[in-house]
């Protein structure tokens, strides 16, 4: 990331071009301290739309906090939230602690912020440039009350945009970044931009999902390659990264994401779920060896 680049994101700059550098140092130190009980960072990105990110994402943040593990899922996709929806928290009242603005409350375990908690009517167009959304970032970070966290899950919007920019720069350290693609190779050739990205930004890629790969019939169980299949690991393999698994179309998931009931807080058994329940093992295995206990 350049400097330029850094200073238009910050969002911190005078008439004159000179960066205020006490002002962004202080905006520094504020998250710091605000996020000094989260444990572990993670950055749920894709290269492009329409991929199912964000389902992987709230299924991921779910998954990790039925493991024991206290969770925050911050969604800073600020045109297009739809994690207040899968979580079912649409409409959610948001209250001010002691502590600061405090998240929504999906379970014991798991805490929400997303701006589309913030907004009036889902009908509601955010039209921000890049220092207002930096802003709300900003504030995400250092105004949710957020307390101590195994995992702070970051569900970004797809691209390499401004959000992106934002939060590399503004969380300072990332544990990891998981790139959500599927098999086709229009997906794959925007995923290699976000691994790219990534690498120069200084972000470690915890590694890479292969989304809508392939249907099983939860019928009679018999597999069709409706995207084609393992286009996400093959490039995994070229681009020397992590591939954490696929995971097949499922109709229930859906269905849940549209219930505002995840799909990893069903009881419904399916290749699906067990996909998720294999991915979630291998980025706790994988926080284990950054930091050398679970979950911290």
């Amino acid at each position: 990331m350049t400097r330029e680049q850094k200073k238009e994101a910050s969002g911190c700059t005078s008439a004159s071009g000179i960066t205020v550098l006490g002002e962004q140092s202080r905006e520094y130190d504020r998250i710091s301290k605000n996020l000094q009980g989260v444990d572990c960072r993670l950055l749920i990105m894709s290269g492009k739309g329409g991929v199912g990110k964000s389902s992987v994402a709230a299924n991921i943040a779910v998954g990790l906090s039925l493991r024991g593990k206290q969770v925050g899922l911050m969604d800073i996709d600020i045109h297009g939230p739809s994690i207040p929806m899968i979580v079912g928290l649409e409409g959610a009242p948001l209250m001010q602690g002691e502590g600061g603005l405090l998240p929504a409350i999906y379970s014991s375990s798991l805490k929400v912020m997303s701006i589309g908690l913030l907004l009036n009517d889902r009908n509601d167009a955010v039209i921000w440039r890049a220092p207002m959304k930096h802003g709300l970032i900003t504030q995400f970070l250092s105004e949710v009350a957020w307390g101590d966290l195994d995992f702070l899950v970051v569900d970004c919007p797809p691209g390499t945009g401004d959000e992106l920019i934002s939060i590399t720069q503004l969380l300072e350290k990332t544990d990891g970044a998981i790139i959500v693609t599927t098999p086709q190779d229009v997906a794959l050739n925007d995923v290699r931009k976000s691994i790219t990205f990534c690498r120069q930004a200084n972000v470690p890629i915890l590694g890479m999902i292969e989304n809508m790969s392939g249907y099983v019939c939860p019928c009679c169980k018999t597999s069709v390659d409706i995207f084609k299949t393992g286009g996400g690991e093959r490039l995994a393999g070229e681009m020397d990264v992590p591939f954490l698994g696929r995971i097949p179309l499922d109709p229930r998931m859906v269905e849940h994401s549209d219930q505002g009931r995840p799909l990893m807080n069903s009881n419904t058994d399916s290749p699906t779920v067990e996909a998720f329940h294999s991915i979630i093992s291998s980025i706790l295995m994988r926080s284990i060896s950054r930091h050398g206990k679970e979950g911290s």
